[in-house]
């Protein structure tokens, strides 16, 4: 493996700035591609990772040569930061894919017609009155396990009751509201049907 010292480190990089020179680009990258290589999985990425990384360092290089100043750093220190630069670009592609344009939540929801949303409004009022009828007990358990979002076992937790109690009361509680607002909705729709 050829030795290069800064000065011609530095001497291949302005040739490659100045004339596009390919051999003197070949020659940086047959000696920088496997040190950048090695550094790139001692910072812990994996062999194909590093070799598409070291590919893309060393385009960069080749696009940006022209904009190297050996006043601010040594030729291998410039390398050596794209290198890592084009790593932590990975990572946060791989952390934060771009979203995909399909994706239903990034689309509004089509606007109901004024009949469904005053069939939503009325089932939500059904819905808060047939809560409040339930016995104390169960109600607030539906109300911390729904509308709060607790878990059953953290309701029997911080309530000091058996986890099966727990249970036990909002299965009731649910199979009373569902029973409640099944009775609503065949009410709603006769009425509509019939109005």
């Amino acid at each position: 493996m050829e030795k290069l010292d800064r000065g011609a480190q530095a001497e291949l990089l302005r040739a490659v700035a100045e004339a596009r020179d390919r051999q003197a680009f070949a020659r940086l990258f047959d000696y920088f591609a496997p040190r950048i290589k090695g550094y790139l999985m001692r910072l812990g990425a994996d062999d194909g990772m590093a070799e598409e990384l070291v590919q893309e360092s060393l385009l960069l290089v080749w696009r940006k040569a022209h904009t190297f100043d050996p006043e601010k750093s040594s030729v291998a220190t410039w390398l050596f930061t794209i290198a890592r630069n084009r790593r932590i670009d990975s990572l946060r592609r791989l952390r934060y894919p771009f979203p995909d344009p399909e994706d239903p939540s990034l689309h509004p929801e089509a606007e109901r017609r004024q009949d469904e949303a005053y069939e939503m409004v009325q089932s939500a009022e059904y819905l808060r009155r047939a809560v409040a009828q339930l016995p104390a007990e169960q109600a607030e358990l539906i109300a911390l396990a729904f509308f709060d979002g607790r878990t059953h076992r953290d309701i029997a937790s911080d309530r000091n009751l058996p986890l099966g109690t727990v249970k036990s009361r909002i299965r009731l509680a649910l199979n009373r509201l569902r029973k409640e607002m099944a009775a609503f909705h065949d009410g709603y729709h006769d009425e509509k049907s019939n109005g």
